[in-house]
Parts: C-alpha cells; sequence; structure tokens
C-alpha cells in the first residue's frame, strides 16, 4: 500500500475502502481533493483529479522520492506510475505504456509533460547532453502539437483536438535516444464545430509582429475574419504574443527551418483569407465577389492568380478523352473553398508531425551492435465527450473511449487473472460491464454504424442525412444499446429525421446526424490538389504528392474519414495490447476552472463512464493487497519475535506464514509463489497501526544505540586527533631542534661565529624557546667576541652599550663605529701646541685630588654666569668636572664633585651641545668644538662613558633628549634653543629673552 498516510487525507488508494461503492468512492475523492492530495491509487492505476493551480510536487526533490521505488512505498503520484513503466521497461525490457485519459480540460496534457520530465530526469547523467536533446525535443514537440492541434474553447482553453500517442525509445542502458509520434486529428476544421478555434490562429492573429502580420496581408483584429467568427467568441489570451514566439523558437529548436516555419504561417494565413471569399452570382456564372483576395492567395500559395481563381470556380472533369471545365454553382464554390481550408489545414497538420517524426527518430540504430531498444509509450487522447449537440467528431471520440475502455478492463481483468495464475491462487469470476457490444455497434462490418456511414457516401446519386438516419434505423433497429425517435415516439429528447442515441458505457448519449456524410466524405477536388502541388514552394509541393497524376488517370475512392478513424484506432489498440499498460484515468472537477469546487454530478458521472468502481471491484475481489515476500518482511518484520531483525527460517515465504499467524491474520490470506495476498484491507490497517506503535520503539531504542556510537565514535576521533597532535608535536619539536643543531654545530669554527646562520622557524609551541634559545646564543656569541679584549677595551665596549640602549633611535650619529679615545687634549689631533701642558696639569690634578682616571676631555664653547660665551677645555674624572683655560696653559677655572651631577641633557640634532645638571641648580651648558676630524660627533662617546662610570658605581644618572633643554643657571630657570644659521661659521652662544640660543653652522 502507499505511505501511511494519516486519515484526515482519506484512504490513499480506493482499493482499501471499508465498502466498495459508489458514495464512499466519492467522499473519499472529494476528501482528498479538499486537503491538496490530487492523486489516489486503485492499485496500481493513478486517479488524477485536476487541481487548477500550480502545485509544488513535481521537483528535482519529489523525483529522488520516487526513484527506484515501489508503488506503495511512496504517497500516490504520476511520477510513480512513471517509474513503475521505466523499470518494466529497463529491468524487464518490455515494452510499455502509459494511457492518459479523461474528459476534455481533466488534465490529460499536463499529466503526459510530467511523464515526460520525470523520464527524462532519472535517466543516466553520464549521457545528460543526448538524454536533453531528445527531452528538448519530446517536450518542444509537445509545444507545438497543442498549437496546432489543441483548441481554445469556452470549456477548455487547451482543448485537445487531436488524439496523441508518443513512443520513447530507450537503448540497452535505459536511455532515451528517440522517439516517434502518432497522432489522430480528429477536428480537421481550424474553427470546427465545437465552437472553438484552434490556438495557433489565435497565436497568429494576436501575437505576430506587425511586420510578419503585413507580409501575410493579416489584420491584428480577429473579428474581420469569418471563419474565427465561426468558431465563437472566444476569449482572446493575454499571452498570445508570448505563446507564439514560444510555439516559432520551439520549432526552431526542433529543427524546423526558416523558410518551413514561414510556410506554416502562409498557411494559416491563407485559411483565414479562404474564410473571406465570397461568392456570387451574375446570372448563370459564379463569381468570386472580393477578387483582390485571389491575388493574396496566390502570393502565399507561391502560384499563379489564374489558377487560384480557376480552382475555385471550375471543376475539370474527364469523360473519356475528353477533358472539360465545369463551372461550380454557388454552393459547389463555397463547399469546394471550406474543404480546401479543412484539407489544407490536415495537411499541415500531419506535415508537422512528420516533420518532427524525421528528426526525433532513432538513427543508425544497429540491433546487433547496440542491443534491443525498448519503448515507453505515452497515450494522451480526447477523453469522452457529450454536448448539447454532439455531431460526427463526438461520435468518433467517443467511439475510441468505448475501445480504450474495453482494453482497459480487459487488460485489467487480464493482468489479474495471468497474476493469480501465476502465483498459483484460484480466480473468482467477477460481473463488469462488457462494453465489447458497443464496439461492435460502431464498427462491425457490414452492420455497424461506420459501415452503414461509408455505404450511404458510396451510393450515387443525393444521398441527405436523413436517409443516412433511415438506414441506421433499418439495421439497428433491435440493437439493444441504439435508438431513434423513430424506434421510441414518446421520447420527446430526441427530433425526427435528426437524432439517434447510443448507450455508451459512460451513459446515454444522443447524436445529430446533420453534416455527418459531408464530414466522412471529407472530400476535395482534384483541382485542388493539383494546384497545391504545382506551388513553387517546395514544402507545399511535398504536403499534395496525389496532385502529380494526372486528370485522365483512374484513382482508387479515397477511403472515408471514419473509415480511416476506425483503423488507426484498431491499429492503436492492437499496439497497447502488445505492452504491458499503465493508466492515469484524469477527473475534471468542475467547469469553472475553480481549485475549490468539487461538483458533486459531474466527477460522479466521469467515475462511472471510466469505470473506476468497477476497477476498484476487480481489484477487491480476490484481494486488496499483494506484495512480495521480501518486500512485506522488511516492511513489517518489527511485528514478529521471529522475523526481527532477520529470521533464520528456511524461506522468506515460511517467515512471512510465521508473522501473519502470530497476528492471527492466516485465514484472511493466500500464499502465491512470490507475494502474499492479502483479502481485505482492515488486515492491511491492522498490520500498518502495529509496525507503526513498533517503528516508534525501533526509533527510540536505535537513538539510543545511535547516540552511543556516535559519542564513542567522536571520543575516538578526539582520542585519535590527540594522539596525532601529540606524535606530530613531538615530531616538530624533534624535527627544530635537529634543525638547529645540524645548523650550527660548527659555528665555533665560523669567522662570524654563526652570525649569517638563518635560524630555522620554530613551530608554534617553541616560539618562547626559539626566543631564549637566541638570547643564549647572542649571549654566547657576545661572550665570544669580548673574552679576549683587553680591560681598556672591555670598558669602552661597556660604554658603547651604554649609550646605543640610551640613545638609540634618538640621535643620528652616536661614534659607534669609530674608537673612543676619551681624553682628547691629550691627543696631538686636538690640541698639537698645548697637549704637554695639558698632560702637566692633569698630572698635578691627580695628585692632588687622588682621581683614578680621566673619562673624558675635549675643548668646549661654554656660558659663564655674566652670561657671556668663551672658549674653555672640559675635563672629567671619575672623581671632578674639571674647567680649564686653554688660553692660560689650562689653568683650571673651577670644578664640580661628580657625585653633584645628576644628569646630562642633549638635543636630538646633530649639534654637540650638553647641558650637566647640579644639584645646587648650577647647571653647566657647553657645546663640544675642536674636533678633529670636525664632522666627527663625541655626545654618543661622553654619554656613554658617565652612563658606564655611574653604573659601575650603582649610581643613576638621568639623560634626557629634547628641545628645548630646560636648566638652571645661578638658580634661575632659562631654556637653552638650537638654532642652524647658514653664515655661521663656528658653533656659539647668545642670549635671548628666555635663556641662551646655541647658533650652528647651517652646512
Amino acid at each position: 500500500m502507499a505511505e501511511h498516510e494519516s486519515l484526515e487525507f482519506g484512504k490513499a488508494d480506493f482499493v482499501l475502502l471499508d465498502n466498495v461503492s459508489l458514495e464512499e468512492f466519492m467522499a473519499n475523492l472529494k476528501l482528498r481533493f479538499e486537503k491538496g492530495r490530487i492523486y489516489t491509487y486503485i492499485g496500481e492505476v493513478v486517479v488524477s483529479v485536476n487541481p487548477y493551480r500550480a502545485m509544488n510536487i513535481y521537483g528535482r526533490d519529489t523525483i529522488e522520492q520516487y526513484k527506484g521505488r515501489e508503488l506503495y512505498e511512496q504517497p500516490p503520484h504520476l511520477f510513480a506510475i512513471a517509474d513503475a513503466a521505466y523499470k518494466a521497461m529497463k529491468r524487464r525490457n518490455k515494452d510499455t505504456c502509459i494511457v492518459i485519459s479523461g474528459e476534455s480540460g481533466a488534465g490529460k496534457t499536463e499529466a503526459s509533460k510530467y511523464i515526460m520530465q520525470y523520464i527524462a530526469a532519472i535517466t543516466n547523467p553520464s549521457q545528460r547532453a543526448e538524454v536533453e536533446r531528445v527531452k528538448n525535443m519530446l517536450l518542444k514537440s509537445n509545444c507545438v502539437l497543442e498549437a496546432f492541434g489543441n483548441a481554445k474553447t469556452n470549456r477548455n482553453d487547451n482543448s485537445s483536438r487531436f488524439g496523441k500517442y508518443m513512443d520513447i525509445n530507450f537503448d540497452f542502458k535505459g536511455d532515451p535516444i528517440g522517439g516517434h509520434i502518432n497522432n489522430y486529428l480528429l477536428e480537421k476544421d481550424p474553427v470546427g464545430k465545437v465552437k472553438g478555434v484552434f490556438k495557433c490562429i489565435f497565436q497568429l492573429v494576436k501575437g505576430a509582429p506587425d511586420a510578419q502580420l503585413r507580409s501575410l496581408h493579416i489584420q491584428r483584429d480577429p473579428t474581420a475574419y469569418t471563419y474565427i467568427k465561426v468558431g465563437g467568441q472566444i476569449k482572446s489570451s493575454i499571452n498570445d504574443s508570448a505563446d507564439f514566439k514560444a510555439v516559432t523558437d520551439a520549432m526552431k529548436v526542433i529543427g524546423f527551418t526558416t523558410e518551413e516555419i514561414q510556410t506554416v504561417y502562409k498557411i494559416l494565413a491563407t485559411i483565414l483569407h479562404l474564410g473571406n471569399l465570397k461568392f456570387g452570382s451574375d446570372g448563370d456564372v459564379t463569381l468570386i465577389e472580393n477578387s483582390k483576395l485571389v491575388s493574396i492567395l496566390g502570393d502565399l500559395l507561391s502560384t499563379k492568380d489564374e489558377n487560384v481563381e480557376k480552382a475555385l470556380l471550375y471543376r475539370t472533369v474527364a469523360t473519356g478523352r475528353d477533358v472539360i471545365d465545369k463551372q461550380h454553382t454557388h454552393q459547389e464554390a463555397s463547399y469546394g473553398r471550406d474543404a480546401l481550408a479543412k484539407a489544407i489545414y490536415e495537411r499541415l497538420f500531419c506535415w508537422i508531425v512528420g516533420r518532427i517524426n524525421d528528426i526525433i527518430e532513432v538513427k543508425n540504430y544497429d540491433v546487433r551492435v547496440h542491443g534491443k531498444n525498448t519503448v515507453i509509450g505515452v497515450l494522451d487522447i480526447y477523453g469522452f465527450e457529450i454536448f448539447q449537440n454532439n455531431s460526427f467528431e463526438q461520435f468518433c471520440i467517443n467511439y475510441c473511449n468505448e475501445k480504450l475502455q474495453q482494453l482497459f478492463i480487459q487488460l485489467v481483468l487480464k493482468q489479474e487473472q495471468e497474476e493469480y495464475q501465476r502465483e498459483g491462487i484460484p480466480w473468482k469470476h467477477i460481473d463488469y460491464f462488457n462494453n465489447q457490444i458497443i464496439v461492435d455497434l460502431v464498427e462491425q462490418q457490414h452492420k455497424g454504424i461506420f459501415a452503414v456511414l461509408d455505404e450511404a457516401c458510396m451510393n450515387v446519386g443525393k444521398v441527405t442525412d436523413e436517409m443516412l438516419l433511415q438506414a441506421l434505423n433499418g439495421k439497428l433497429a433491435k440493437h439493444a444499446h441504439y435508438t431513434s425517435r423513430k424506434l421510441s415516439p414518446t421520447d420527446k429528447n430526441l427530433e425526427f429525421d435528426r437524432d439517434f442515441r447510443i448507450r455508451h458505457y459512460a451513459g446515454d448519449v444522443a447524436y445529430s446526424v446533420v453534416g455527418f456524410i459531408d464530414k466522412n466524405k471529407d472530400t476535395l477536388f482534384q483541382d485542388f490538389k493539383r494546384l497545391l502541388y504545382n506551388s513553387s514552394n517546395p514544402v507545399l509541393k511535398a504536403m499534395w504528392p496525389e496532385g502529380k497524376l494526372s486528370i485522365t488517370e483512374v484513382t482508387k475512392r479515397p477511403l472515408t474519414a471514419a473509415t480511416l478513424f476506425k483503423n488507426s484506432m484498431i491499429s492503436l489498440v492492437e499496439n497497447l495490447a502488445s505492452k504491458e499498460p499503465y493508466y492515469v484515468r484524469c477527473i475534471k472537477p468542475n467547469e469553472v476552472k475553480s481549485p475549490l469546487l468539487f461538483e458533486h454530478e459531474r466527477c460522479k458521472h466521469q467515475v462511472e463512464y471510466l469505470g473506476l468502481l468497477e476497477n476498484v471491484r476487480v481489484r477487491r475481489a480476490g484481494f486488496a493487497n499483494r506484495q512480495i515476500y521480501p518486500r512485506f518482511l522488511q516492511r513489517y518484520k518489527m511485528i514478529s519475535e521471529f522475523t526481527w531483525p532477520n529470521h533464520d527460517l528456511p524461506s522468506d515465504k515460511e517467515a512471512v506464514k510465521r508473522l501473519l499467524q502470530g497476528c492471527g491474520f492466516e485465514h484472511d490470506v493466500a500464499y502465491g509463489k512470490t507475494k502474499v495476498f492479502i483479502r481485505t484491507p482492515r488486515t492491511i490497517f491492522s498490520l500498518e497501526e502495529q509496525r507503526a506503535e513498533m517503528v516508534k520503539r525501533i526509533v527510540l531504542f536505535l537513538q539510543k544505540v545511535w547516540r552511543g556510537t556516535l559519542a564513542r565514535m567522536h571520543y575516538r576521533r578526539m582520542r585519535a586527533a590527540l594522539i596525532i597532535i601529540r606524535a606530530y608535536r613531538r615530531y616538530k619539536v624533534k624535527s627544530y631542534i635537529r634543525e638547529v643543531n645540524q645548523r650550527f654545530k660548527n659555528v665555533r669554527g665560523m669567522k662570524d661565529h654563526g652570525k649569517h646562520v638563518k635560524w630555522p622557524t620554530p613551530p608554534k609551541v617553541l616560539r618562547k624557546f626559539e626566543e631564549a634559545l637566541r638570547n643564549i646564543y647572542n649571549r654566547w656569541w657576545a661572550w665570544t667576541l669580548i673574552k679576549d679584549l683587553s680591560p681598556e677595551q672591555l670598558v669602552q665596549i661597556r660604554a658603547k652599550v651604554a649609550t646605543l640602549e640610551c640613545l638609540k633611535g634618538q640621535r643620528a650619529d652616536l661614534g659607534l663605529q669609530r674608537a673612543w679615545e676619551g681624553n682628547y687634549l691629550v691627543s696631538k689631533k686636538d690640541s698639537p701646541g698645548t697637549a704637554s701642558s695639558f698632560t702637566l696639569i692633569s698630572s698635578d690634578l691627580q695628585r692632588k685630588d687622588k682621581f683614578m682616571r680621566v673619562l673624558f676631555s675635549c675643548n668646549v664653547r661654554k656660558i659663564n654666569r655674566f652670561n657671556k660665551a668663551e672658549d674653555r677645555a672640559l675635563l672629567i674624572t671619575d672623581r671632578h668636572l674639571y674647567k680649564m683655560d686653554p688660553v692660560k696653559q689650562y689653568k683650571p677655572m673651577k670644578s664640580i664633585p661628580l657625585y653633584n651631577v645628576t644628569g646630562v641633557s642633549i638635543s636630538p640634532g646633530k649639534d654637540q651641545l650638553v647641558v650637566f645638571h647640579t644639584k645646587d641648580n648650577r647647571d653647566l651648558i657647553v657645546c663640544l668644538q675642536g674636533m678633529v676630524p670636525a664632522g666627527d660627533s663625541r655626545i654618543g662617546e661622553l654619554v656613554g662613558t658617565l652612563l658606564s662610570h655611574f653604573k659601575s658605581e650603582k649610581r643613576k644618572l638621568q639623560v634626557n633628549i629634547v628641545s628645548p633643554i630646560h636648566c638652571s643657571m645661578n638658580g634661575r630657570k632659562c631654556t637653552v634653543v638650537v638654532e642652524t644659521k647658514i653664515n655661521q661659521s663656528q658653533p656659539d652662544f647668545t642670549k635671548s629673552r628666555s635663556g641662551y640660543i646655541l647658533s650652528v653652522p647651517g652646512n
């Protein structure tokens, strides 16, 4: 059965109804329609109710749900039938067919589209390009055939006036490789008497571009054409323009050339102009009143105007060896004009179908090379019709439905019987309406209605429709399913000499014989055939091959429309009978196309004539449900302890027996060879209820097991990840250490002790370790460099390090690249003439003040207490800072104890300004000068030496790098500003309002 749907949606399969009655059937159908469930099963038949709205049940997700599943595993759907047909074709190598039936507007054409869409979607993706091509062709052909074979009527925007049987060919892999279309065009008149107009006519008049209409001499106004007015006042679609473009594009995609498409629209224009032709009389001579149309027709048909006029007004007759032109009467000319319009349209439609078949048919397929190809057929044919006035077309349509219903009943019964015989189950005989008697009434040789009609058409002389009815009354007076007013004089619903009634399987239908003979003859004068054959348009010429016959050649009488239709129906039924059939029964819920309205009587009538209740009874007569043993076990094995989770019995059949015995259903089932047959729906429902209860428990158990499994999987993944992470970290650490060892193992023998060696990139976990390792290396490298230095060199190194730490990045030139001499006044470079004098004075000071060593000495420019600038010499020892007069043989002027110095301030520029800050706020402002070479900077050396010395004595020296420098002179606050002057030759101080200005050379 179908997936267990909630009871709020009714029964998903009519076979599962509690009581098989029309009332319960209709109630279930209505409930499902109102709940949005438009599909319901009858076993393996789909009943489809037209929803009259777009439904989101045909997308890719839905296709995946039905792909490869059994019918009863998912809710009812067209896709389930399509998949069943495809599986039967692919797995069992069987030709299959899907028969779609129902009345006009029930949704048959849409159903055929969705079935083709599904088949195209599930085929092999590796062959997608070819599959898409064939699918595109088949779907596009639908668009074209609808336009030329369907009519706009007051009942239906898309009323099928033709039947279509499409074969889709598949190769041995199950991929579509082509197709073939058989058409059964019934309504040849482009404005048939069903009060409708073929869609292509409206699309041309209302949708074609203005330029194209001008070339065809067509007006935009549909009411300007007699044939459209005869067809009825049909509302034009607002999408006529889009529809016209869609049909034209579809023809291009299929492979129609531009010339062929243009010819198609020329033929439609020709039909419209033919309808507007008016004939008049001048005495005994018949004339064309609007002769301008003749030249238009000649242009459209690519033939001479005089030939068109002659064919319309004259008929060429051969009498022995003589050939004469016989002029038409007014009535004959009008009949010939209408017959030509119908014949042209019929030939056009057949040519379009033939052209499509030429393109989509399987080509170059060799069975020996490619394997057997199989077929899925899709039949979309007109449904049973009952109008207020039913004519020849409705008679043929209803005969067609009688044939298909007979086939349906036969095949369903046959399938049931064959399945029971295969499975060894006794078959119970079912009574059903056998409509073979009605089929014989229509098609039986010599006695059937078609035979009487053909005989009337072949009689020499004038035979009227009334005479045809008399002949029918004579031949069929005793037939139980035929009657007329003459045979039933009290039946006032029938008109004398006009109507007869047939009791169809779908109900009684009264037919009017008016027009039966003309429509059956459907003769076209040979002159028209020759006219069109002689056209210079090759497409038109190809449509009329019999036009090449000479007028004197004797030809067989063409078959009548009834005989042609009967033969095609017999052929169709034989074709369908040779295939494994699947059925879609379409129902039209209301006449107003409402998605909400369910007209009970209308639907009931369709259910009756479609034989759906009989179908349910046939299915229920034996067993309501049957399933193969493995599938049954798979669905219900959790009910029994003997079958859950797996059985150990000899076979699946034995396991199913044990399961059903345990449930107490052994008296309601039968066991076939491969299937279990269940008689009543109650058993199915009970099994489903027990299954639903067990599924809850199983789900809880599975959830518990699965959650535990997930937790264990998660733990194992985490543990494995941790092990991997640890191993990887160890590997990275070892790799890094090995790499460092490899790169630095010979650094002792290198000239630069490994300074040029590039460090490898450490793993994240070793970044701090690498930093420490670099520090260790750097300390080792530094120690290696300084271990052999003399004490004097070490002092200088420490001073340079102190300078670097204090001034790096704050002054440009620190003098680190040169040797620091410290005591520059001893050097002959700075004071070549007075060096000896300075040496004597410094020796005296050393004896006097007991200092250990000279830290720094240099010539300077200073500010005295009278704010005057003067040259002095600066001597800094480890105990004092001395100011000396170089003019007076370096006579000491004043000394400042070094412990009294608290800080030093320098500017960030290149100048040599230094301010010594003291505890008693008597700061010393000097500018170093007399450097050799002149560009040297000794600020860095002075600061570094002082810092190193103070550090060795564990004292702190404050060093400021600022501009301007704030200081105190004799207890008064002042600032020292450095300015650059272009014409300045030597640095010098000048007094300013706030303090002093040191002017330095600009270049």
